[in-house]
């Protein structure tokens, strides 16, 4: 019988320091990974409508073998369950469990559930620890790693929350089995982006092996997790609070933010999609700054769109989109730095830069020509 691989990539943040695993069957077996990173054996699980069907009884099942004793809350599922509201009405359900301040959140589910119980966690009892069991392919390589928490506002996405690090991140690849192809490839928009800001052979890679781990084959999935969790804890090891390089995460992000605002954050855009239309963009800003070959962006929007991807502003099937607007919505961004839009730009694929002296002019001419298209 083969053994089951299971990868560790380490998030090397001293005394608050984990690992994140990765493999299949991890949620089936996460009651005795979990166990040692415990201070109390009872934990809270929150997880969403919809992942609870496929995940929590095996995780439950899981705790159970493991003598760790758990209650759990089920929350309605989507983007719009980040907000205030839900927040309010989470912390008054765990409350009346009556955790105590070893006792451990568990998120299970995708990025919406994890930010949200993370958040959750850093307030309740003036900070709880948790534990992130991401569901998704988005989640897994990007939201549940590096202790961003938060939820959403009317004036844009992610401007209320905290960093608050897990005790330990469960990537269990086969998760990934029962999402819907659309969710599937929103999440690999954030895996190419690991290949753009800073490794072009993993790109390269992605190129020739993308399609199958998409397509299911657990070798080449388990090395795209892999490759871009490693990138991420290297990132967040450098650089946890984003004083720095850890901006260089955010490529595709400010244009996509925008567009996510724009579309009143809903179902008709997702945050992959709106991160591959915004990868794009940036790529075609440092295009029209001199900065990038013209050849690079066209190679990104040619892997974008053979995978399934939108590559375009005019994938989206919208009939209008206002410069103006768009462009309000960025000098919201939580990285503006004295009045100024921060933007990721690109001297090529794998050579990202932190930009803070982009003219207004350029993004306007350049958003004006997307919307033209």
């Amino acid at each position: 019988m083969t053994a089951t691989v299971i990868d560790k990539v380490r998030v090397g943040l001293d005394s608050r320091a984990y690992d994140i695993l990765i493999g299949p069957g991890l949620i089936a077996g996460a009651g005795r990974h979990v166990a040692p990173v415990l201070r109390q054996k009872r934990v809270i699980v929150v997880t969403d409508r919809n992942v609870a069907g496929h995940h929590l009884d095996a995780l439950l099942r899981s705790f159970d073998d493991a003598g760790i004793g758990h209650q759990h809350l089920i929350l309605p599922p989507g983007e719009k369950t980040k907000d205030f509201a839900h927040l309010q009405k989470l912390l008054d359900d765990v409350l009346a469990l009556k955790p105590e301040r070893r006792t451990t959140l568990v998120a299970l589910g995708g990025g919406v559930i994890g930010d949200l119980t993370g958040f959750a966690a850093s307030i309740l009892l003036r900070g709880v620890d948790f534990i992130q069991v991401p569901t998704t392919l988005l989640a897994q390589v990007d939201s549940s790693v590096g202790g961003k928490t938060g939820i959403d506002t009317a004036h844009g996405k992610n401007l209320v929350g905290a960093f608050h690090q897990p005790r330990m991140v469960l990537c269990d690849t086969t998760a990934l089995d029962t999402l819907p192809r659309r969710d599937l490839l929103a999440g690999y928009a954030e895996v190419v982006k690991y290949g753009c800001i800073g490794d072009a052979a993993f790109f390269t890679w992605l190129e020739g092996h993308g399609q199958r781990a998409l397509d299911g084959d657990g070798s080449a999935r388990r090395h795209a997790v892999m490759t871009s969790c490693r990138a991420k804890a290297a990132v967040v090891a450098a650089d946890e609070r984003e004083d720095g390089a850890r901006a260089l995460l955010n490529l595709g992000h400010t244009f996509a933010h925008a567009l996510e605002a724009e579309t009143g954050f809903d179902s008709d855009l997702l945050h992959g999609e709106a991160v591959a239309i915004g990868m794009g963009m940036a790529f075609d800003l440092s295009v029209r700054l001199g900065l990038c070959p013209l050849a690079d962006a066209g190679r990104l929007r040619r892997h974008l769109a053979a995978v399934g991807l939108p590559a375009e502003l005019a994938d989206l099937g919208r009939p209008s989109w206002d410069p103006a607007r768009l462009i309000e919505h960025m000098r919201r961004d939580k990285k503006v730095l004295d009045g100024r839009i921060t933007f990721i730009l690109v001297r090529g694929i794998g050579a990202a830069h932190i930009a803070r002296d982009v003219a207004p002019e350029e993004v306007h001419a350049l958003l004006t020509d997307a919307v033209a298209s």
